[in-house]
């Protein structure tokens, strides 16, 4: 598999003595839902990735906003685009606006004349239990986001969601009335793996989105919901979700240096290699680089 092409559809890239991350910045605690960060708390640029994925054909990458402080995310923006320019990575960006702010049209403007930025991603995480919260409340529900979500459209902008399964029945009644908008799920939709419900409530969820022809999905993360995942932990969650959108709408992805926290790269790429042994060399090729080449609109030659 190291001979495919692969375009990482995610990755972060971060230089704490440029820019403020909040997440990544001490005291540090291991009670979060990710566990503690401090691993990971240090310089991440191209030549870091290029060496955790040195054994695998790298021909691109998208950068997904990596949580700087919000005020600085044009900053982040045009720090990428002159680190694309002189390493050659990242090949696209997805970048960070408050969908909700009264203002977020002149920041997607600002973002979208950047000739990488290709989308936005605002976290959208919410539940009821502050263990697993990433927001104080629901921005799906949020007429402000909603009506911020529709402006995307007017800038050529897609969005990058990341959220829960439970959300995605209300999600996907948004992208319905929004279908110029295409969607990229991160994370394979984060499924709780380890609820007794988890698997059942993750694949209905996913059931609403798969229905709506401009959603992709993004295989991801899985070190998030499970620190101590293995190949087939993974599997039926990864066979499950190419039954539901196909070989053409979804991508594998790094999550690195995020999912470093829980494992290597290697073993990473190495499990969704495995999990698709069987698979035709068309499907592989479009799983591992051309899916995320096209729908990010990267313009690779693949």
């Amino acid at each position: 598999m190291q001979t495919i092409p692969f375009v990482d559809a995610h990755i972060h890239l971060w230089d704490l003595d440029r820019l403020d991350y909040p997440w990544l910045t001490a005291p540090f605690s291991a009670d979060g839902l990710m566990g503690s960060v401090a691993a990971i708390a240090s310089n991440y640029t191209v030549p870091a990735y290029r060496s955790d994925s040195a054994g695998w054909n790298v021909v691109g990458c998208v950068h997904i906003d990596a949580g700087a402080q919000p005020e600085k995310a044009l900053a982040e923006t045009e720090w990428l685009e002159a680190i694309a320019e002189s390493e050659g990575l990242p090949t696209g960006i997805v970048a960070f606006a408050p969908l909700h702010d009264e203002r977020v049209e002149e920041a997607l403007e600002r973002q979208a004349a950047h000739p990488r930025v290709r989308g936005i991603r605002q976290i959208a995480n919410w539940h009821a239990d502050p263990f697993f919260t990433y927001t104080p409340e629901n921005l799906l529900q949020m007429p402000a986001w909603q009506k911020g979500f529709s402006a995307l459209a007017r800038y050529g902008l897609s969005f990058d969601l990341q959220a829960y399964p439970q959300q995605f029945h209300e999600a996907a009644a948004l992208f319905a009335r929004n279908p110029d908008v295409p969607v990229i799920l991160n994370h394979c939709g984060m499924p709780m793996t380890g609820h007794p419900a988890g698997f059942a409530t993750w694949q209905a969820g996913l059931k609403h989105l798969s229905a709506l022809p401009q959603v992709s999905v993004k295989m991801s993360g899985f070190g998030i919901m499970n620190h101590t995942w293995s190949t087939e932990a993974i599997r039926p969650y990864v066979l499950e979700t190419i039954a539901l959108f196909g070989t053409r709408r979804c991508m594998f992805a790094s999550d690195f240096p995020t999912d470093k926290l829980y494992t290597d790269f290697d073993t990473t790429l190495g499990a969704y290699e495995t999990i698709t042994r069987d698979f035709s060399d068309d499907e592989k090729r479009d799983l591992f680089g051309r899916n995320a080449n096209r729908v990010y609109r990267l313009g690779l030659s693949l």
